[in-house]
């Protein structure tokens, strides 16, 4: 991770977890003109993206592979649309921005209302050893990890294996577990909420067998999934998965420090950062989930300690992917060599 300090040459402020709380209120406010425009100037380049797909399957199917894998960009950058919905910060009247997530939800294939709740129990619960296991990355401890049996070990390790988490694993997320309300299958609300979005994707895809044939399913809408997909997963994964993320037990746990100390920042070049509507301004995001994503890059800039906090460059994010085990003792996460020699 990256030092603020070093690169600037100023000592920037400090200011405990739960202090920052009453500074980023002041940013919460969504824009209605501002985030009516982000969203057509998202939602307008994928559906033409899409015409042109459609049109050119009958050109070349490589040129439609193509323009659908630069669609899987503002595919990824609905989802981040959808995800603001989620915490109400896109649109200041909740009923507008719950239907919009619905709708981006039938695009992104994940049913809004069971997203919303996992995705809140994941905020109200990250770095939370005790509280694992509802939409975050599976991760043990050394502790846990040296206690298994070697077949559940190979498990482990097959899981956290990056061919399975981000190879495998974004098509079941979202062609599979998506599907269904896992986790809160005793409630009707979140049932309705799956099999609704269900229904118009399987509606939407009819529509595209009976207009286009198979074609535009695998050559247009598969690929342009899987790949937002994936760009998603990897996204989700490295902004708490790092060595020096905070994980507690629930005696010892704090929401906000979680927040501020076990999020990253990922430093981003400028077309990754406004495609993925910077969520890698995380560490923010999760100490005051109300910033429309439009504000975050604000905030870090009246901020220099904010700015400057748990900073992931790329380079450094794929190191931190061969990063599995949560040691309690060096509190830093470790490789699977690393805990080995311990």
């Amino acid at each position: 991770m990256s030092d603020h300090t070093e690169l600037t040459g100023h000592q920037p402020e400090l200011r405990a977890a739960r202090d920052w709380i009453k500074v980023l209120a002041k940013y919460r406010e969504p824009n209605t003109s501002r985030s009516t425009y982000e969203l057509a100037i998202t939602i307008g380049p994928f559906l033409a993206l899409w015409v042109l797909a459609w049109w050119s399957l009958s050109v070349s199917y490589w040129l439609t592979l193509a323009i659908s894998s630069v669609n899987a960009a503002f595919l990824l950058r609905l989802f981040c649309i959808q995800h603001d919905c989620g915490h109400g910060a896109f649109f200041n009247n909740r009923t507008v921005s719950d239907w919009l997530g619905r709708v981006l939800g039938v695009l992104t294939l994940t049913p809004y209302d069971v997203w919303r709740r996992t995705h809140s129990i994941h905020h109200s619960n990250s770095g939370n050893l005790t509280r694992r296991g509802i939409g975050d990355v599976h991760t043990l401890t050394v502790a846990e990890y040296k206690a298994l049996s070697p077949f559940h070990r190979a498990m482990y390790r097959l899981y956290r294996n990056p061919v399975v988490l981000f190879g495998l694993g974004p098509g079941y997320l979202f062609f599979v577990q998506n599907r269904l309300p896992l986790g809160l299958m005793a409630s009707a609300k979140y049932w309705i909420s799956a099999m609704g979005t269900n229904a118009a994707i399987l509606i939407g895809l009819c529509l595209m067998l009976y207009f286009g044939g198979v074609m535009p399913i695998l050559l247009i809408f598969l690929p342009s999934t899987l790949l937002a997909a994936t760009a998603g997963v990897w996204l989700f994964y490295v902004q708490h998965q790092f060595e020096t993320t905070q994980w507690d037990a629930e005696e010892n746990w704090q929401v906000h420090d979680a927040a501020l100390n076990g999020s990253s920042h990922y430093v981003l070049p400028a077309v990754l950062q406004w495609l993925s509507a910077n969520i890698g301004i995380h560490h923010v995001h999760h100490l005051y989930s109300r910033i429309p994503f439009y504000r975050l890059p604000e905030v870090l800039r009246d901020h220099a300690e904010l700015a400057g906090r748990n900073r992931m460059t790329v380079r450094e994010s794929l190191a931190n992917a061969r990063l599995h085990l949560w040691d309690e003792q060096s509190r830093r996460l470790l490789s699977f060599a690393q805990a080995r020699a311990r």
